[in-house]
């Protein structure tokens, strides 16, 4: 399939199902049920998982390749964002324009930023990339308020041109006529799916962005970023300039970063400058290093990990603690629920801050690592099973 190896056949098959069955996968318990709030199979956080997913696919390009770790993809994010609602502003509420448009916008940002932050290499690029998002970030937010409209942020408006909008042309964001929004809920024995227009597009997209990935890994260009990361000082002194192949890694990351974000907006046509935030490049950098850089499942991994737990943590009250621990004595539940509320509803960065300690601290290669250690565990497990002797015949 596609002249690739079996290994990545199968981590492609693997994506590509777990995207289909995402709806089904992600709402494990009944919706009546008190565990219902461990269900994740809503289209607006599935939406979410891919499109992080991209953009995390995209930055481990650049980083889990070349080693260049950069603190200002969020930039890249942001400009995708505003592009494709100015598309939507200009031409029509249609998503394909407006994603490539998002494309190409951000590789050329990407292009003009990269070319000043390789320069330097090592922390000293991180800082270049950070100070040039920052700065991004801060125009968008108060310089360039007649293109991004500030703090407020770009939206869709009913007096703009919209020139290819016909007399009964969608409203709203869509594909073809298909509107972005449109989702059908399917119930079964207590449980609800949710099978929305938007998502399937994004996950759609990320299974092509996700090979194409594969494509760049296996390439000879990939063993060119690899050996920029393993001894770029050696690769200067046999005469090779190695620039132009982190400039190309950097403008491909860049895009898949615009991908991303054209994307967000495609879903909810807004763009704002809180998109370009340095907090949101720290986001995908721990999506990458969590999930494990330099893998190719890693980013995508991380980036659902994240998002998976963000939300569940974020929506434990107290009314579902309460709920949870009612059959203990009331000063018993009192005092469980004291506890807890400082790890759930508001507090939930402290839960997922424990969470990444500990995957750093016992997984350095991420969560890729950790599903290895157990697949060889099992292997020798197996292996040991049929070395027994009752296992074994006669002849053996």
């Amino acid at each position: 399939m596609f002249n690739m190896e079996k290994r990545d056949k199968k981590l492609l098959i693997i994506i590509a199902v777990l995207a289909l069955l995402a709806p089904f996968a992600l709402n494990p318990f009944p919706t009546d049920s008190a565990m219902a709030q461990f269900n994740a199979g809503y289209p607006d956080l599935m939406q979410r998982f891919v499109i992080f997913g991209i953009f995390a696919i995209g930055f481990n390009i650049l980083f889990g390749l070349t080693g260049y770790l950069s603190f200002g993809h969020a930039a890249f994010l942001g400009v995708g964002s505003y592009s494709a609602v100015w598309m939507f502003k200009l031409l029509s509420m249609n998503v394909v324009p407006a994603i490539f448009l998002s494309v190409i916008v951000a590789g050329l940002f990407s292009l003009v930023v990269g070319y000043i932050s390789l320069r330097r290499s090592g922390i000293y690029f991180s800082i270049l990339t950070l100070a040039l998002a920052e700065m991004s970030f801060r125009l968008a937010y108060s310089v360039l308020t007649p293109i991004t409209n500030g703090e407020t942020g770009l939206q869709v408006y009913t007096n703009d041109p919209q020139i290819l909008m016909g007399p009964d042309s969608p409203t709203v964001t869509h594909l073809f006529g298909l509107e972005m929004r449109s989702s059908y809920t399917l119930d079964i024995a207590g449980w609800s799916f949710d099978f929305a227009v938007g998502y399937y597009l994004s996950a759609i997209i990320m299974v092509a962005a996700f090979y194409l990935s594969i494509r760049i890994f296996r390439s000879p260009f990939g063993l060119m970023l690899r050996a920029v990361k393993s001894n770029q000082q050696r690769m200067n002194y046999t005469g090779l300039n190695t620039r132009p192949y982190a400039l190309a890694a950097f403008v491909i990351s860049g895009m898949y970063a615009g991908l991303a974000g054209g994307l967000l907006a495609s879903m909810d046509p807004l763009a704002g400058a809180e998109r370009m935030q340095w907090t949101a490049s720290g986001e995908v950098v721990l999506m990458t290093i969590l999930g494990g850089a330099g893998t190719l499942i890693g980013p995508i991994v991380g980036a659902g990990f994240i998002k998976y737990f963000e939300n569940i943590f974020s929506k434990i009250n107290n009314s579902v603690l309460h709920e949870w621990f009612g059959f203990l004595p009331d000063g018993l539940e009192n005092g469980v629920i004291w506890v807890l509320e400082h790890f759930v509803g508001s507090g939930w960065h402290l839960t997922l801050g424990l969470l990444f300690m500990l995957i750093v601290t016992f997984l350095p290669g991420g969560l890729v690592e950790g599903g290895q250690r157990i697949a060889k565990r099992l292997r020798r497990k197996g292996a040991d099973d049929d070395d027994a002797p009752g296992n074994k015949t006669p002849a053996e």
